[in-house]
């Protein structure tokens, strides 16, 4: 028994190894028109298998191209489209480039950093205090999403100040903490409400045994 791992892997897995079969003879037929017709026949069963995608801009273009894909580019007969080279199939996508500088603090990441330089150019004093009191939150939920026992706010302001060398040097009575900030806890994986105490418990029970 032949095993599929053990044939030859299909330039398009997709379309089966029966339309690939079908493929392969086309390429073996010496009469042309003969050969055209058979072409044009495997075109029409590879469109009834993805009947879905017909109304896809270029889908019969795409249906050539995968032809000549599947033949490796020799079957010689009359194209209805200009089919894809296998120069084009070649084509490398460009490299992303990524930013070389390090993040001094991964939990934070780096766009933080770019908010904070941007905190120490505004000129607004007001703005200015808006930006860092938001900074400073975002860098608590960010040190608590990575480190769940909390974190000390004096620990945040530290770190705002070496991240703008000492450009912005706070206390804990500047900054406008807000729920958000006043307490590490708030952070935790509670799902966003309190646990009820004991005697909160035992309230509600007796509550519900009075109805």
């Amino acid at each position: 028994m032949e095993y599929n791992t053990q044939r030859r892997r299909l330039p398009l897995p997709e379309y089966g190894r029966s339309v690939q079969n079908m493929v392969d003879y086309a390429l073996t037929i010496e009469d042309r028109d003969e050969r055209q017709r058979c072409a044009e026949t495997i075109v029409n069963i590879m469109e009834g298998m993805f009947p879905s995608l017909r109304d896809m801009p270029d889908f019969k273009r795409k249906l050539w191209d995968h032809l000549a894909v599947m033949a490796d580019f020799k079957l010689d007969i009359d194209y209805p489209y200009e089919v894809v080279k296998p120069e084009e199939l070649e084509v490398k996508p460009e490299v992303i480039p990524y930013a070389s500088s390090n993040i001094r603090y991964r939990h934070y990441g780096r766009i933080l950093g770019e908010m904070i330089e941007k905190a120490v150019e505004l000129e607004d004093e007001e703005e200015r205090k808006q930006l860092v009191d938001l900074i400073a939150v975002r860098m608590k939920k960010s040190f608590i999403g990575w480190n769940k026992d909390g974190v000390e706010d004096q620990k945040i302001l530290d770190d705002l100040k070496e991240y703008s060398k000492g450009k912005i040097d706070l206390k804990l009575e500047d900054l406008n903490m807000g729920p958000s900030l006043a307490t590490g806890s708030q952070f935790r994986n509670t799902g966003g409400h309190r646990r009820q105490s004991n005697g909160q418990r035992k309230q509600y029970n007796n509550q519900r045994k009075k109805h």
